[in-house]
């Protein structure tokens, strides 16, 4: 668990990878004007936090109060990116009185289901993980490229992120439980969400991992929803334009407006 910065307070959950590390640079720059709090999901080795194989997905749920509380936080706003998209909503359509606002950034939605080729991966997830990592430049390279034109700080770029990614690797294993989990999960109704709510995404042509429209779902259920896109990135975006991201953030949750 990392708890840096002060300000508002923002707990920031990550992805299905599960490792709070990979978003590092969007946690940097959020914490120059507001308080940060993140972790890594329960069930990865490294997690301070308990969890119980028979608690499924509500193992993250309850992780996020935990991490308040471990904060000394009553209420926050909450900070879902992709799969922890779907924790944020459930957090907050449950413990309403607990998020100050919400938002969902790049999120999976409850009615996604993986297609043909992501069930093969998941299937046999050890087996499929070199074929997953060989397709992973073709998913992410035109976004870094849009986001990052100058070959130099691309180049930088990668590195660094490669760098954290091989410091908290991610699971497969792992991975593959998460998507059976919340597959099996009765989701609370998102209209319960009572917290203001922005809704994140990156360009349609480039976020080749979450499908916009599948976040897009949101703004059917929650009302008052704000929508931004973050102009030339995809399904990362906090992590290659970390400054807009953090700008856009910040301003939703100190409830000033969010510039053009």
């Amino acid at each position: 668990m990392i708890d840096i910065g002060k300000g508002t307070p923002i707990v920031l959950i990550p992805g299905l990878q599960g490792r709070w590390e990979w978003m590092r640079p969007a946690v940097e720059a959020l914490a120059k004007h507001h308080r940060v709090v993140s972790f890594s999901l329960c069930d990865e080795k490294t997690s301070p936090f308990t969890w119980e194989l028979a608690m499924a997905f509500d193992n993250y749920v309850t992780q996020v109060g935990a991490a308040m509380d471990r904060a000394g936080l009553s209420q926050a706003a909450i900070v879902g990116v992709s799969y922890g998209g779907l924790i944020a909503a459930e957090f907050s359509a449950r413990y309403p009185e607990r998020v100050s606002a919400l938002v969902l950034a790049s999120a999976l939605h409850s009615g996604w289901q993986p297609n043909a080729t992501q069930q093969r991966y998941l299937n046999a997830p050890r087996l499929m993980s070199p074929v997953f990592a060989a397709t992973a430049p073709g998913r992410m390279s035109p976004e870094v490229a849009a986001a990052i034109p100058a070959f130099g700080a691309r180049l930088r770029f990668m590195a660094g992120q490669g760098a954290r990614i091989a410091m908290a690797p991610a699971s497969p294993t792992r991975m593959a439980r998460r998507v059976a989990w919340a597959s099996a999960h009765t989701f609370a109704d998102p209209r319960r969400i009572r917290a203001r709510a922005l809704v994140i995404t990156g360009e349609a042509a480039l976020d080749r991992v979450v499908p916009v429209q599948v976040t897009e779902q949101y703004m059917n259920e929650l009302q008052s929803a704000q929508r931004v896109v973050l102009e030339r990135t995809g399904h990362i975006g906090l992590v290659t334009r970390p400054g807009r991201f953090a700008e856009i953030l910040g301003r939703f949750v100190d409830d000033r407006r969010i510039p053009a």
